[in-house]
């Protein structure tokens, strides 16, 4: 695999390039010719000529391309407005094709269903590469519609940009389409002597406390714990939501889990109500934490990605980089985390709208994050070792002063969301006992009557739902015969054998201390033929336990099912009478209310 990398200044210049290229594959064994081609630009026309050219000069060879918001050439961000990329692959068995196809979202689903039907007829592909449009688009269904590609093949690619980050505007182009603002094109590569693999990095980590996302539709987030999404970056990093908004959180994306990894989606908008409109889709009800980039995390990450791919050994990388990390590093700066992987191998690619790349078998968007994809020809020669050019000195060991207040912020947040959920507990719970108190076994019955009220059912649902309600029986006897002591030993015992037994049988069930030696158990889905078993179970396993004063005691227990529209207050009273009638007649035993 040989790779050629320059920058188009004028045509004939780039005529003289092509003309090198021409020279070298007639004097080599050649087996398909790939043009990359990254235009910092929207001059279409110019585009049209370059592509043109290309055709004329190399029928033979393919090409793709797309304008973006940058070039990387040799390792570094390129100084040209136009970079080509010419990919010669020598090995016979090797093969490449492209494809392009018009988008849209009503689109995306025919445009992947074609596109794997072409895969599945193609079983020698083993890396998709793909530029697309997609401003203003839900990658959503297309990025779901590829999961069904098969699992050897590996895929990445970046979306298509402009130098103006507020331009909507983007081009896409290929060997076999024209020059468009609304397409995808895929380069299929493969054969039995092709190697392909791919990772991607961030460096940002997370900060601060958990948000939930309470709204969110598509690329628009409406809410975050319930509060207008804006307010987030108001309240925590004072940003206004004015002109500057964008480039002011590009920074600060939300980090949160998808498809089983961590990925980032940054805003790029905020209107007047707070709804911010962002990179991409993201879930509602996810958890989602704000992240920010610092420079010595992000290089040893990309010294750690550049050891892996090491052993690789490759022969050429493509990098697709986010925009946002060259706003976040600013042009001086910027290719301090491309050069390390230029030492590996010649480095290409640009700054994307988007980066794609898939992951345990999901095809996912990033957004503020790098993909690398690395290729070659042959097998790996254990012999041989390239060298990373890089100087781990800079940052091993080094941990800058964000850093370290990132590190006090999240452990202070861990400490204090500990604390409030100890509060919490504290406030549901029995001091004694550790169940929950009367309070909140009371609220979560409530709330399940209010569930059967609002289902428009009538009678018992056919699911079902229950209360057991017990009594120690002759508890006052222990206290005055054996002291308090062992009455809070005996409350203890029985609530903790209650624990034990209902979330063994019931793990959706709520079991609360009603007040003195009074039990409540709220069944969820548990009709009464079944809560009387679990009663008996109960009340046969505490007269088995022995206390080391009381010795045996026992329990007398109502079981009564919850009526569909019925006020909780009535379910309550009728479980409490069934528990009277138990110790009316005897206790210890179980009594069923029946309405």
């Amino acid at each position: 695999m040989k790779q050629f990398q320059f920058n188009y200044t004028n045509e004939e210049a780039f005529l003289n390039s092509i003309k090198k290229i021409k020279q070298w594959c007639n004097a080599s064994v050649t087996s398909e010719i790939l043009f990359q081609v990254y235009a910092d630009m929207l001059d279409k026309p110019k585009l049209e000529s370059i592509c043109s050219i290309l055709k004329r000069e190399m029928p033979d060879a393919l090409y793709m391309g797309c304008t973006t918001n940058g070039n990387i050439m040799m390792g570094e961000i390129s100084r040209g407005t136009i970079t080509v990329v010419c990919t010669v692959f020598e090995y016979t068995s090797t093969k490449v094709e492209v494809f392009q196809y018009s988008i849209t979202d009503a689109s995306t689903r025919g445009v992947t269903s074609d596109f794997l039907k072409q895969l599945r007829e193609r079983p020698w592909v083993k890396a998709v590469m793909l530029n697309i449009t997609i401003r203003g688009m839900s990658m959503t269904s297309f990025c779901d519609n590829l999961k069904e590609m098969p699992k050897s093949i590996e895929l990445f690619g970046g979306g298509a940009f402009a130098s103006d980050m507020n331009e909507d505007t983007a081009y896409v182009f290929s060997s076999v389409g024209d020059i468009s603002d609304g397409a995808v094109v895929f380069a299929l590569i493969g054969g039995e002597d092709y190697y392909v693999s791919s990772t991607f990095l961030t460096g940002w980590k997370p900060l601060g406390r958990e948000l939930l996302v309470t709204s969110a539709k598509g690329r628009y987030l409406k809410e975050l714990d319930h509060k207008p999404a804006y307010e987030t970056y108001y309240k925590y990093l004072n940003i206004k939501n004015d002109e500057n908004f964008f480039f002011n959180t590009l920074e600060f994306p939300f980090f949160y889990e998808h498809n089983g990894i961590n990925i980032l989606r940054a805003p790029i908008a905020s209107d007047e109500n707070g709804v911010l409109t962002m990179t991409a889709d993201i879930e509602q009800n996810v958890h989602a934490r704000i992240a920010f980039g610092d420079p010595w995390t992000i290089l040893e990450h990309v010294y750690n990605e550049a050891v892996k791919m090491q052993e690789f050994q490759p022969e050429t990388i493509t990098v697709f980089s986010c925009a946002a990390r060259r706003t976040f590093w600013g042009d001086d700066d910027i290719s301090s985390e491309t050069t390390p992987f230029q030492s590996l191998a010649p480095t290409s690619g640009f700054y994307t709208s988007g980066e794609f790349l898939r992951t345990k078998g999901c095809v996912n968007q990033h957004n503020v994050t790098l993909v690398i994809a690395a290729m070659r020809e042959g097998h790996a020669d254990p012999s041989k070792k390239q060298q990373i050019d890089m100087n781990v000195e800079e940052f091993s060991g080094k941990i800058s002063m964000i850093n370290r207040l990132a590190t006090f912020i999240q452990a202070a947040t861990e400490e204090l969301a500990e604390a409030n959920q100890k509060l919490e507990m504290l406030a549901i719970s029995d001091g004694l006992t550790k169940l929950y108190n009367r309070s909140e076994i009371q609220h979560r019955i409530t709330e399940k009557s209010k569930e059967y009220s609002s289902s428009g059912s009538h009678g018992r649902w056919k699911a079902g739902t229950s209360l057991i309600m017990m009594d120690i029986d002759d508890f006052k006897n222990v206290n005055d015969t054996y002291g308090h002591k062992e009455g809070d030993n005996v409350l203890i015992k029985l609530s903790e054998m209650l624990k034990k037994i209902v979330s063994e049988n019931v793990p959706e069930g709520s079991v609360g201390r009603w007040g003195g030696e009074e039990f409540m158990i709220l069944l969820p889905d548990v009709g009464e033929i079944k809560a009387i078993k679990l009663a008996e179970l109960i009340r046969t396993s505490f007269a088995m336990l022995e206390f080391e004063h009381a010795g045996h005691r026992t329990i007398s227990l109502g079981v009564t099912e919850m009526i569909a529209g019925e006020d909780a207050d009535i379910t309550c009273m009728r479980v409490d009478d069934a528990l009277y009638e138990a110790k009316r007649t005897g206790k210890n035993k179980v009594v069923l209310g029946r309405t």
